[in-house]
């Protein structure tokens, strides 16, 4: 089968568009043909060889997929979005049962393929950050109570996060280095867009919340913005550290929590998702939205496969809006 291989440890140069053994699935997996996939921050630190457990190359690419799903005489047909650590951009993937969800019946494959990752990421953002088990209640439209300031608030992560945090009732601060992508991300629900190549976001907080700060900071920056959103927390609130799209190895002085009662929590979804009873609560929560219609993946650009080279590096130099998802099948 036609696969995109990670031949070395390398930038975008090192894909490959190669033929690979079929896919064949252990006892409690499926077997996937895959329509599209979902392009993360993650790919790219897999293909640098610096994300943690990545085997030696060559090894396929991708972690997040959608297509139909193959019974034993390839004729189940259900259609399915998944998450798997690696294999994800091949023409047939192989994932766990428990990580394989319906595509919504109006939805494209490439929807799918951008759904997993962004939205249960973000859902365990506002759940580490104590939002979701006692989520805010909406009065005449007005967010009331939490506020959560969303760093790269225009990427994938971010645009399900404003999501998710609409559906909240919290009051939502977010940084780009865009005006124009602020634009866009306010339309889906945004009240307060920070440009930081303008402003300093630590002296913007402080002026938007009167000095008092946020309940929580959603952060995979790295470097010092570990530290920055710390300042950025009213008393008793959490730093939620799911990244470090800077390359650069996150810094704190724990004594700077100490004045607030602040908090640092790490988010691994690579982690999380072998813990089946979180993963089930939190699809109940977010196929119920579904159902309903208020999820609705953000997708900036699809590249055919035989391009991905090309995505990787739109993504690499930070210029994509939403998610960006490699069209397969």
């Amino acid at each position: 089968m036609k696969a995109l291989v990670i031949t070395r440890f390398g930038g975008p140069e090192v894909l490959e568009l190669q033929q690979v053994p079929d896919a064949h699935p252990a006892p409690e997996q499926l077997l996937v043909k895959v329509e599209a996939g979902g392009l993360n921050f993650a790919d790219l630190l897999t293909a640098r060889g610096g994300y943690a457990g990545t085997p030696k190359p060559p090894l396929t690419a991708g972690r997040e997929f959608a297509g139909i799903e193959l019974g034993k005489a390839e004729s189940s047909g259900r259609r399915v979005m998944g998450y798997t650590q690696w294999a994800a951009f091949a023409e047939k993937t192989v994932a766990q049962r428990n990580l394989l969800w319906p595509v919504p019946e109006n939805w494209t494959a490439e929807q799918g393929a951008a759904f997993p990752v962004n939205f249960f990421t973000a859902y365990f953002a506002y759940w580490k950050a104590g939002l979701i088990v006692q989520p805010v209640v909406q009065s005449n439209d007005k967010p009331a109570g939490a506020r959560v300031l969303i760093h790269a608030v225009a990427g994938g992560v971010g645009t399900a996060a404003v999501e998710i945090g609409k559906l909240l009732g919290i009051e939502m601060y977010g940084t780009s280095s865009s005006d124009d992508k602020l634009a866009r991300v306010r339309e889906l629900g945004l009240q307060h867009g920070i440009n930081y190549k303008q402003r300093d976001y630590v002296e913007a907080i402080k002026d938007l919340t009167g000095g008092e700060g946020v309940d929580a900071v959603f952060e995979m920056l790295g470097g010092e913005h570990v530290a920055k959103s710390v300042k950025c927390v009213r008393d008793f609130g959490r730093v939620i550290v799911y990244g470090a799209a800077t390359g650069e190895t996150p810094q704190l002085d724990t004594r700077l929590l100490y004045a607030k009662g602040a908090s640092v929590h790490g988010l691994w979804l690579s982690y999380l998702s072998a813990n089946r009873p979180l993963m089930q609560s939190a699809w109940k929560q977010l196929s119920e939205w579904l159902a309903a219609g208020k999820l609705h993946p953000v997708i900036g650009k699809v590249f055919p496969l035989e391009q991905a080279r090309e995505a990787y590096t739109l993504m690499q130099e930070g210029k994509n809006y939403g998610k960006i998802v490699l069209k397969i099948g």
